[in-house]
């Protein structure tokens, strides 16, 4: 089942190609203005939801998702008297089967890029956000560079500098001065409540659910409530999840090219998915979120943002492994393009950002670097040798050529063209023709006519 080869009917290859940077657009724009929202809306019951939960039912969904096309994969080729079990048993054979075992690491570096796009967008708005995770841009030309020795151009090298230069001047933005208003509104709101005043004006206006003794316990109450960002740490948090995510696919697409075998999609999103649930489970989930979800249950602070952001983050993450098998460089540098503009509409509108003039100059030269960065370089002056050759011309298959060339007859000659027939010799007449070989191709084999004495000639019989 997983091992033949996926071919598209004819003429849909355009169309896969210019409507997957559409969905693509749409799904990267969703999850980041999702993911933001439901990390600083107001607390579901007084409970913030634990991003370690959410991850592992993100792979769940995924894991569901692909073990159904999987099966419907295998349906469409059985008898139709195959039983159910015995296509569950044949899609676990080929999940099991070859080197899928090498989708180990990738599947822990996206599980691990998954936690960390949630901390950095919990700490940092949509659009910075969505801006300075165009730097997996750079660390995957390095990773390529090392596993795939795959040369970069140095017309790349350049754009990947102004994307550097690009995001530099959007975390200005978020890192720049504050003025009186916002300290003053910042101070009012950690400040901690110490009368019975103070107690009752925060439980009209904050609501506030937990009570503790303690200024811990009324600090955690506030942070809850009023979350705050912290601009260093959602950095660090989204150049990690660029690097984890960048290792990811320069390896995933080095498990593709040195596969003898060619495996479905949909098998290979169900071999992520699989090795993803482990560590998502047992290390996030079990070992740092334990204690809480022990004392407040798996699903804390769950509401319909929550479950939306977890189902379309599945599905992009299903829709970017197919882009990277159906949809080339510049369809995928077109959906970041025009996600990142709708990110920044999506900001202004929803989450009141304001932007600046190193915002402003930012976002244009990573839009810049972006967009041409999946652009083909044959067009530019230092590639101009390519354009004026126009081209190279499609490979000529040898055998067949030659097949071809030995089927087709040999020309006749017209009738009004003088031919010169050379008189015959005895020396090239068959009779004189002989082999050491017991059969030689083409020739037949004519015994030498020689007299007695050993002589090619007869001797005349007045000589004798």
């Amino acid at each position: 089942m997983g091992e033949r080869t996926q071919r598209q009917p004819p003429g849909s290859a355009p169309v896969v190609r210019h409507s997957s940077w559409i969905l693509l657009a749409i799904q990267y724009t969703t999850f980041v203005l999702l993911l933001h929202y439901s990390r600083i809306m107001p607390p579901e019951g007084g409970k913030r939801y634990l991003t370690s939960t959410a991850v592992v039912l993100n792979e769940v969904v995924k894991l569901a998702v692909s073990l159904t096309m999987a099966l419907y994969e295998v349906s469409t080729t059985a008898p139709p008297s195959m039983p159910a079990t015995s296509l569950f048993f044949s899609v676990v054979s080929a999940v099991f089967s070859g080197d899928s075992w090498k989708l180990a690491l990738p599947a822990c570096l996206y599980t691990l890029a998954n936690s960390l796009q949630y901390i950095g967008l919990s700490n940092l708005s949509a659009v910075t956000f969505q801006v300075t995770y165009q730097l997996k841009l750079v660390f995957a030309a390095i990773f390529s560079l090392g596993l795939l020795r795959k040369m970069v151009p140095l017309r790349n090298w350049a754009l990947l500098l102004l994307l550097l230069v690009g995001v530099a001047f959007v975390q200005l933005q978020d890192g720049g001065p504050k003025n009186e208003s916002a300290l003053e509104e910042e101070t009012a709101r950690i400040a901690f409540p110490r009368s019975l005043e103070e107690w009752r004006e925060v439980q009209a206006g904050g609501n506030i659910y937990k009570r503790s003794a303690t200024y811990e316990g009324i600090e955690e109450d506030m942070l809850t409530a009023f979350p705050r960002l912290n601009g260093a740490v959602g950095l660090l948090a989204t150049l990690g999840a660029c690097a984890a995510s960048a290792l990811a696919g320069v390896y995933f697409e080095k498990v593709l090219r040195d596969s003898a075998k060619s495996t479905s999609p949909w098998v290979r999103n169900l071999q992520l998915a699989l090795y993803s649930i482990f560590p998502a489970l047992f290390i996030g989930v079990a070992f740092l979120d334990g204690e809480q979800v022990a004392a407040n249950g798996f699903f804390q602070g769950y509401n319909w943002a929550v479950w939306s952001t977890v189902i379309v983050q599945a599905l992009g993450g299903i829709a970017t492994s197919f882009s990277m098998i159906y949809a080339n460089t510049v369809a995928r540098s077109l959906a970041t393009t025009a996600s990142i503009v709708l990110s920044t509409v999506g900001s202004i509108c929803l989450f009141e950002f304001e932007a600046n003039g190193y915002f402003l100059v930012g976002i244009a030269a990573v839009l810049a670097a972006t967009y041409l960065y999946g652009e083909p370089s044959t067009g530019y002056p230092w590639n101009a040798q390519a354009k004026m050759q126009g081209g190279r011309p499609p490979p000529i298959c040898i055998d067949s050529y030659e097949k071809e060339a030995l089927r087709q007859e040999s020309p006749v000659s017209p009738p009004n063209e003088i031919s010169i027939k050379l008189p015959t010799t005895p020396f090239l007449s068959d009779a004189g023709l002989s082999t050491s070989r017991p059969t030689s191709p083409g020739q037949v084999r004519v015994s030498s006519s020689r007299n007695a004495s050993g002589s090619y000639f007869d001797k005349n019989p007045h000589d004798a």
